[in-house]
């Protein structure tokens, strides 16, 4: 694993932290979750303490110890690792994207604050947080050439500034995921000329459903920067858009049949695409009416894996097995034995 300016593509999966039945962090069996996902899935690349992983329920120690060892047993058999840093405490945040050099990630994504978010963007009218790209467009049209970035945009930005300086020769990615950071501002405002002031960016991973938003992000970034999707059952109209690959949950278990999307799709065998597609979003709204969450989704892995990965960590409750079972024979009936 180098980060040696590479572009990053394709299927990278979201990973759960393994736990103990008390809730302690399980690092004995990451070594077997490497090779299920590398010899059963055929994913290669991960996202590591992310939401899927409860980052936020973890301390910073543990968090050091999973990236460690994601980083070590995963030598010689994954491409990528990347570790998500972002915490509410800048630094944290900061303590954490040096950890990851030191651990040898190929790279550090980062979400907005949570708790103390940039000043009204979780609050202020849509229109004027969520459109200010439209806003900056209709004044240059006026012949307003400089806009300023409203405050919620400059006090995100800096702070990525100032995570991504702590560990400037890594690549840099934006975690873009409202729905769990309450920051609502568009990410095309977020990333638009971010290169200026974080010379390693290098992209985002965009875990929204607004496809205007993230289509932007493609349509006005650099050729070099990867752009992820994080919505798993919308993977293939992501594509569409220019996705170079995406970050997800279920890729830890249905890689294979997503890696099949992705080929599908390369060979302009867009039929196939979406019949996969399609059979993935069966299985994903069948899974919903059983109560899906994250706990279940931890569980499902353990049933299809094997592997012992333990309980969430609270607030999160655990999965009641028998509904996770009884997705999993969902899964096998729609995919057959593939997975």
């Amino acid at each position: 694993m180098t980060h040696d300016g590479k572009k990053l593509t394709g299927l990278v999966a979201a990973t759960f932290t393994p736990l103990t039945p008390k809730g302690e962090v399980n690092l004995s069996v990451i070594g077997q979750y490497i090779d299920f996902l590398v010899e059963k899935q055929g994913v290669r690349k991960i996202f590591v303490n992310g939401t899927t992983g409860e980052s936020l329920s973890l301390s910073v120690d543990e968090r050091k110890q999973l990236a460690e060892a994601w980083c070590q047993k995963g030598k010689g058999k994954l491409e990528d690792v990347i570790v998500h840093v972002g915490c509410s405490s800048l630094k944290d945040s900061q303590e954490l994207a040096r950890h990851a050099v030191e651990a040898g990630a190929d790279g550090i994504a980062v979400i907005s604050p949570t708790f103390f978010k940039p000043p009204n963007a979780g609050m202020m009218p849509s229109f004027l947080y969520s459109h200010t790209y439209l806003l900056s467009s209709f004044l240059f049209i006026c012949g307003v050439d400089r806009f300023i970035y409203p405050l919620p945009l400059a006090s995100l930005r800096l702070f990525l500034q100032e995570v991504a300086a702590a560990a400037p020769a890594l690549p840099f990615y934006y975690y873009h995921i409202p729905s769990m950071t309450g920051v609502h501002l568009l990410a095309l405002d977020v990333v638009e000329g971010i290169e200026k002031v974080i010379p390693s960016f290098r992209g985002l991973k965009f875990s929204g459903s607004d496809l205007l938003d993230f289509g932007q992000c493609v349509s006005c970034s650099p050729g070099h920067w990867t752009h992820l999707y994080g919505m798993d059952e919308q993977l293939l109209a992501a594509l569409a858009m220019g996705a170079d690959g995406a970050v997800g949950s279920t890729y830890n278990y249905m890689g294979s049949t997503m890696n099949k999307v992705l080929c599908a799709f390369d060979k302009g065998d867009l039929e196939q695409a979406r019949k996969l597609q399609f059979q993935m979003q069966e299985i994903i709204l069948f899974a919903i009416k059983q109560g899906f969450n994250l706990a279940m989704n931890k569980q499902l892995m353990s049933e299809m894996s094997g592997i012992s990965l333990g309980p969430p960590r609270l607030p999160l409750i655990p999965c009641d097995v028998t509904k996770a079972q009884v997705v999993v024979q969902k899964m096998y009936s729609v995919l057959g034995e593939q997975q």
